[in-house]
């Protein structure tokens, strides 16, 4: 006779405040959570597939209205516990991994303190208990030497380092249900593969239940034993993981996964006898930075040496972990930060020995995409000003710029009516569309993309590629496109140079470099990549 699951909804609707898009953030979901075993739900932004994770957490915000279902564990119907009964159960039997661990983290609290702090909530051990206690969670977490990290603060550990800090305070009392929401989607691809393998061995190890919140299928392929497909708040397929990557039944199933770039890259017409948009000639930048005046001074080499072009219509990819200097690199070319030493040409002008207002002229022939575009619009001006802002700054006319803006929202696939709305009003990829149509209404040569991806879901991630490569071919731009995110240099560079705590090691056209990848590096960051040992099926 099968175990009774570790927990079971049933049911379950949560209503949303009046007036939205529609009228339940999760409607009529049911599965289970078995334990010893991993349910990946998956869906896109405002699936429902958060809500359910902080249902189950107790977490729900007080403008949504649980309406109906159960959510039962261990003879309880979680939705009829009061805050005490949730104080008591909240990482004592449920704990949760939250998705940017830099946000979870208390910054004024040293780590070992904030995991002791599980402890005393509790009333649990003593303070030298408590202690032993926290070093033994780093070290069983796989931190570096836990008796400096538990001593730390989060700024001074890296993002994988900050996750791994957060799931040893999540299973710090040893809890029958892991909440894992979205963990590793803001990791590089080898960070992302040591906690992906973190999670699954003390979740074998103490038999745990998880439910792992992602949109990454490479992720699901990687860990899920069963997978929940969540669409506007319903539950449209489920199954064993291999039945719902392999052989999916629903449209919505097949569409997201046909969506998932794939590892091979597609052919690529030869850019020889090309001039040459941008050159990178033997960059170096080290940033100085010192703790306090008792410190001695801390040296961090960004780029040593870095040499590349980029010709005319080509994509050039930067890839790397984090700290491997991309984004340096990306501002360098951008100007936004000033080289140690080393050239940077734009097509023929050397941007290095530009200042003021010659340098300003010239910003306009290259412009960036960045990668959150909440952040980077301004949330105060509607999207006609902010897309005709820059062509005004560099003496256009505003009724021309503004007309301008109109073109190039449609250029975008957006309507003329976004130039009198928010950025807020808009959704992740229609906002990132507006961030493009910003960076080309300087009509530039050279546009950087700086993870200009990373942060949509999957099918809404292709549309921005695809829109990209077409302005790129219709517009005859040059990109220098950063990103962690193997799969997705794979579709849309003609070269890709790989970088490694400063260094260039290894530069060549994409098809040679994952055919035949000759720095060690590489070869480990290939490996790495989400999903390659289990099929997953593209026929949408």
């Amino acid at each position: 006779m099968p175990a009774p699951p570790a927990v079971s909804i049933k049911d379950l609707r949560i209503a949303l405040p009046p007036g939205g898009e529609r009228p339940f953030a999760v409607d009529n979901v049911s599965f289970d959570l078995n334990p010893g075993e991993i349910v990946c739900v998956v869906g896109e932004s405002g699936s429902g597939k958060s809500m359910c994770a902080h249902a189950l957490m107790g977490l729900l915000p007080d403008s949504v209205t649980t309406e109906s279902g159960t959510i039962s564990f261990e003879g309880k119907n979680l939705l009829s516990l009061d805050e005490n009964g949730w104080r008591d159960l909240r990482g004592r039997r449920i704990a949760m991994v939250f998705q940017e661990p830099m946000t979870a983290l208390n910054p004024l609290l040293r780590i070992g303190d904030q995991m002791m702090e599980v402890f005393e909530a509790h009333g649990l051990l003593t303070s030298r208990e408590r202690r032993r206690k926290a070093i033994e969670l780093a070290r069983e977490v796989g931190l570096p030497e836990p008796e400096r990290i538990v001593r730390a603060y989060p700024h001074q550990l890296s993002g994988g380092q900050r996750q791994r800090a957060m799931i040893a305070m999540a299973l710090a009392l040893e809890p029958a249900i892991l909440v894992a929401d979205e963990p590793t989607t803001a990791l590089d691809v080898t960070t992302q593969a040591q906690i992906l393998k973190l999670i699954r061995d003390l979740q074998r190890n103490r038999n745990m239940a998880v439910m792992f919140i992602t949109h990454d299928f490479g992720v699901v392929a990687d860990i899920a034993d069963r997978v929940v497909v969540l669409r506007h708040g319903q539950v449209v397929e489920q199954g064993r993981s291999e039945q719902v990557l392999g052989h999916p039944e629903h449209p919505y199933t097949k569409a997201l996964l046909a969506a998932v770039p794939s590892m091979d890259p597609p052919p690529r017409a030869p850019l020889t006898g090309r001039s040459k948009a941008v050159d990178v000639i033997g960059i170096d930048k080290t940033y100085v930075t010192s703790n306090g005046w008792f410190q001695r001074e801390r040296r961090v080499r960004a780029a040593y040496d870095v040499s590349f072009s980029i010709l005319q219509g080509e994509t050039v990819g930067l890839v790397g972990e984090s700290g491997s200097g991309k984004s340096s690199v990306a501002r360098l070319v951008m100007q936004l930060l000033e080289a140690d030493r080393g050239t940077i040409r734009l097509g023929d002008i050397d941007l290095t020995a530009l200042h003021g207002q010659a340098l300003r002229q010239q910003r306009r022939r290259i412009q960036m995409i960045f990668q959150d575009p909440f952040a980077s619009l301004n949330p105060r001006r509607k999207v006609g000003q902010i897309i005709s802002d820059g062509p005004i700054a560099h003496g256009a006319d505003a009724k021309q710029a503004r007309a301008r803006a109109g073109e190039l929202l449609g250029m975008v696939g957006l309507d003329a009516g976004a130039m009198e709305r928010y950025p807020h009003e808009f959704s992740g990829g229609q906002r990132q569309r507006i961030g493009i149509a910003r960076a080309l209404a300087l009509d530039p040569q050279v546009i950087v993309a700086d993870e200009a991806v990373s942060a949509l879901d999957v099918s809404v991630q292709a549309q921005v590629l695809k829109l990209l490569e077409d302005l790129k071919a219709r517009l005859g731009l040059s990109m220098l496109f950063i990103t962690h995110d193997l799969r997705v240099a794979a579709q849309i560079c003609d070269r890709i140079a790989v970088m490694q705590r400063g260094i260039i090691v290894e530069l060549k056209a994409t098809a040679a470099l994952f055919a035949a990848p000759e720095h060690q590096y590489t070869r480990e960051l290939l490996a790495a990549v989400p999903g390659q040992h289990r099929p997953i099926s593209r026929s949408a």
